[in-house]
């Protein structure tokens, strides 16, 4: 296990389920204090925030401008201090690429609001409290969860392939803008194994047959993954592709 981090605040945005719970849960275990965040109120997701063992739970739309600064003012207030910045939270929507006019303008601007743009106000509100961490002698780390969809061309839909695609590039603008105070990464899952998943039995087809791993991810294989970069402080500027090696075939 590594040296526990003294004390060191790590936010995981969507953090109730899926992939932001496993990632909570590692860094938890790894001796980060924990904030989880999701929707709902503390007493619906009390069990959950027991099982993955978080310090501290903040509720927030982060469709909405000022509950996403909100989040980050309301995490300094309690805690003082803020570390690293795991942006998971996201929506997608599943609409066959063919389908042009059941991409709605209203869906496109969904799919922007809440995976770029509210990553990004995050990220803005954050930067003076991780500018401060990297003054005790490790830089700051953000980690933004986009998806392969955003580097091939596949994925539920073409505006959340699009969205995810900006927030790929807004981590390299980012990382490039805020080093070496700052480090930024993405980690882009292919197929993981979540209730958000489930019924889509042609995406578990593709991946059980095509990839070379043979199966979908678990949420677990990307906590690790997040866990690793967290760790790194070196490597910045890279989005990490974890699709069981389907971007290969």
């Amino acid at each position: 296990m590594p040296p526990r981090p003294d004390g060191r605040i790590a936010l995981v945005t969507g953090s109730t389920s899926g992939i932001g719970a496993a990632i909570a849960r590692r860094l938890a275990r790894d001796g980060y204090v924990v904030v989880a965040h999701g929707r709902r109120d503390r007493a619906a997701v009390a069990d959950v925030l027991a099982e993955i063992g978080a310090a501290d739970y903040l509720a927030a739309d982060l469709a909405d401008d000022a509950q996403a600064a909100g989040l980050i003012a309301a995490l300094l207030a309690r805690h003082g201090r803020l570390d690293v910045l795991v942006n998971n939270a996201g929506e997608s929507v599943r609409i066959p690429h063919a389908d042009l006019k059941a991409a709605t303008p209203a869906i496109w601007r969904r799919m922007m609001d809440v995976n770029v743009i509210a990553p990004w106000l995050l990220v803005a509100a954050a930067e003076d409290a991780l500018r401060r961490s990297a003054e005790g002698g490790r830089p700051a780390c953000i980690i933004n969860i986009g998806t392969h969809a955003a580097v091939r061309p596949k994925g539920g839909s073409i505006p959340y392939a699009a969205s995810k695609a900006a927030l790929h590039h807004v981590t390299r603008l980012l990382a490039l803008t805020l080093g070496p105070a700052i480090r930024v990464n993405g980690v882009a899952p292919g197929l993981v194994d979540t209730p958000m998943s489930a019924g889509w039995a042609a995406a578990y087809e593709l991946w059980n047959t095509r990839s070379p791993m043979k199966r979908p991810a678990q949420p677990d294989d990307i906590a690790d993954l997040v866990a690793a970069l967290v760790g790194n402080d070196y490597v910045t500027g890279e989005i990490v592709i974890a699709d069981g090696g389907l971007n290969l075939t």
